[in-house]
């Protein structure tokens, strides 16, 4: 079982149940100490270390348990799933993850229709499945569900001088996200906000708007993704952005600035990792990139890459 705990300032893992005391130096290194042992040595600043994870796709398997089998390998601790199509694979994904180290981290998008979109019918196949894939989240243990509320252009009517597209559409999201992050609490899980770049969507783009519609709905279980391939276009400054987000980031997405993984492109990971540890972040960070080469060789090389931009 991987090591959830880092101490800042003897640098050491600690590893739970107690009765079996194992830590894990930053080279790797386990010293095992019997229950009892050390009982003179004090331990403070406890930090639950950010835990890196990988969508589905992006891993070669001819099954789930060997994709999963990889992942635990090459130093993942999580697994991202679309959502579409997930319902029907709930027992083979739970028996998976129950014979993995491996968890499920988070499910992406994967619903019909559009929370946003001018015909009724479509926002209402979006609210349903929302509501389905909370559950389905909930079911395989995931953080929660991603979505986001609108991709491209406008589909609302301008009604300004009364109101812009944008307004409405805000008045819109919150209104339905006040019923959806109730759900999300009664299934176990949280409903992940994520803001697009410029070229994907026109609303919601920082960060920080995301925050004002997280402050308008105030729900516990509504929460944000960030995503650094979008802050890297979109934010001025990453470290900045993430730390007014604060307490609303539940979960990261990792792309380099060109989309591929992250090492290949030239984002400055450390500094939003550091921030990121500044406001206590202590969950998954799923790769959502292009592979260029060999995933067996590059999803490895990702992973240490992160890890090292993580100390």
């Amino acid at each position: 079982m991987p090591c959830p705990y880092q101490t800042t300032n003897l640098d050491l893992t600690l590893c739970l149940p107690r009765e079996k005391r194992i830590f894990r130096t930053p080279s790797g290194r386990e010293l095992f100490l019997p229950h009892g042992a050390g009982e003179g040595l004090v331990i403070t600043n406890f930090m639950p270390a950010m835990k890196l994870a990988c969508q589905e796709g992006l891993v070669p398997g001819n099954s789930l348990p060997e994709r999963l089998e990889r992942l635990h390998a090459w130093g993942y601790e999580g697994i991202e799933f679309w959502g579409g199509g997930l319902k029907e694979r709930l027992p083979e994904v739970q028996n998976a993850l129950k014979n993995s180290p491996v968890r499920a981290s988070t499910v992406c998008a994967g619903f019909r229709g559009s929370p946003l979109d001018a015909d009724p019918r479509e926002r209402e196949r979006a609210y349903e499945d929302i509501k389905e894939l909370l559950y389905v989240a909930a079911d395989i243990g995931a953080v929660g569900l991603i979505f986001v509320p609108i991709f491209g252009a406008p589909r609302i009517p301008d009604l300004r001088p009364l109101a812009s597209p944008e307004q409405l559409e805000f008045d819109l999201l919150c209104l339905l996200l006040d019923e959806l992050a109730r759900t999300a609490e009664k299934a176990g899980a949280f409903l992940l906000l994520e803001p697009l770049n410029r070229y994907e969507t026109h609303f919601i783009r920082r960060l920080e708007q995301a925050v004002a519609v997280c402050e308008k709905v105030a729900h516990p279980h509504l929460k944000i993704m960030a995503d650094f391939f979008h802050m890297s276009i979109e934010e001025a400054d990453i470290p900045t952005a993430i730390r007014h987000a604060g307490q609303w980031i539940a979960h990261v997405h990792l792309a380099d600035s060109n989309r591929l993984l992250p090492g290949q492109g030239h984002t400055d990971f450390k500094s939003g990792f550091a921030a990121l540890k500044e406001i206590g972040y202590t969950g998954y960070m799923a790769l959502e990139c292009g592979v260029a080469g060999d995933p067996g060789v590059e999803l490895p090389k990702a992973a240490q890459f992160l890890k090292a931009q993580m100390s």
